[in-house]
């Protein structure tokens, strides 16, 4: 689709009538469109803003939208689209909603289960297939749902990865860190919360668990979004009412996660390591919607710098042992020297935060939450 701002700068300023030059150019958007607010997202969609519609002679672009709609030739209403999602009393959507955001987490309770009960070899292997099969029911979870993408999207393989390294530090970097600092490790972990190079299972059980309220909670989400889209009368209405619902969605996925997070430490008897738990929870689920609603971007680069600043900081703490070189480890050792959890709870934190600026100003637009728009084809 061509973008709606070319058009604007290619309007000649003393045209008679530019309003009409850009509902021909978007016939087919203005003709299917129910209501001027779906216009109107169309228009915030492609970088039309309220200054960008002072030179089609409107204030806002939602009065630009009303003058569209109303000047669109069409033979009657047309229905406003059925939503992609499947309604959850069905069965395929009761599958997606309810059965796939929690079989994560199920298949990573029993498998901690089994590492508990298994030695040696057995315990690799059991580690083994429990990571294949927690990995093969996240995927599907991802897929389908509340957290699938709304449109087709390429896979992106990079931000996996970062996503693997941020749940792989939650398992084995603090305890990493910890004895990095003190000179070791001197062997690989164990599968157990002692040894030599300790894990912290508890953080990512508790994050598998998370993911069906992370699901239930993005649905309530986009459910009151999508009724905000029938009832606003402009962007800025929708925008506001869209808001808190955001930071209230953030705030009940961090109480279900720290409600969880508590009862996995103390079965595990484990520390609850609650401040960076929060931290990477927020920034998974921030990060997610994001995604979901078609901002990639973003979330891939935050994830990216957080995942880096992580692995910079273990890799400084091992390049200090190299001689004359012991000062790269005091920035580290100073953060982290009453709690390693402190990088993580830094990094996860601050990238949280950004996405959440982020995501307060992208998921409460309009645009976030109409159907993917099909291409247009020039008349």
């Amino acid at each position: 689709m061509t973008d709606l701002g070319e058009l604007d700068r290619g309007t000649p300023p003393g045209a008679a009538d530019p309003v009409k030059a850009l509902l021909h150019r978007h016939r087919e958007l203005c003709e299917r469109a129910v209501d001027p607010l779906e216009i109107a997202a169309g228009l915030e969609a492609h970088g039309i803003t309220d200054r960008t519609a002072a030179r089609f002679r409107h204030r806002t672009v939602f009065s630009l939208a009303e003058e569209l709609y109303a000047r669109a030739p069409r033979a009657g209403e047309t229905p406003r689209p059925v939503p992609a999602e499947t309604p959850p009393g069905t069965g395929t959507g009761r599958t997606a909603l309810v059965f796939l955001p929690v079989l994560p987490g199920a298949l990573c309770a029993a498998t901690v289960i089994a590492l508990r009960q298994t030695q040696g070899q057995t315990r690799l292997h059991v580690a083994a297939a429990g990571l294949l099969a927690v990995t093969l029911a996240l995927r599907a979870a991802l897929r389908r749902g509340p957290l699938s993408p709304r449109a087709a999207t390429p896979p992106r393989t990079a931000t996996a990865l970062w996503t693997c390294w941020l749940v792989g530090y939650a398992l084995l970097g603090d305890g990493l860190l910890r004895t990095a600092v003190t000179g070791g490790p001197d062997g690989l972990p164990d599968g157990t919360g002692g040894g030599d190079w300790p894990l912290a299972v508890a953080p990512v059980l508790a994050l598998a668990l998370s993911l069906a309220p992370a699901a239930w909670t993005a649905r309530l989400f986009g459910s009151h979004a999508r009724r905000r889209l029938g009832s606003s009368r402009g962007l800025e209405d929708f925008a506001a009412s869209v808001r808190p619902v955001l930071l209230g969605t953030v705030t009940l996925y961090l109480a279900a996660l720290a409600v969880l997070l508590t009862a996995t430490s103390a079965l595990l008897d484990e520390p609850a390591a609650l401040a960076e738990t929060l931290t990477l929870g927020a920034l998974l689920l921030l990060a997610r919607l994001l995604t979901t609603h078609g901002f990639t971007h973003a979330p891939r680069v935050i994830l990216a710098l957080t995942a880096t600043a992580q692995a910079a900081a273990l890799a400084a703490v091992f390049a200090a042992r190299l001689p004359g070189c012991a000062a790269l480890a005091t920035p580290v050792e100073t953060l982290t020297a009453r709690d390693p959890g402190a990088l993580p709870t830094l990094t996860c934190g601050a990238a949280a935060l950004v996405l959440l600026v982020h995501a307060s100003r992208t998921l409460t637009r309009a645009s976030a939450h109409t159907a993917p728009t099909p291409p247009e084809h020039p008349r």
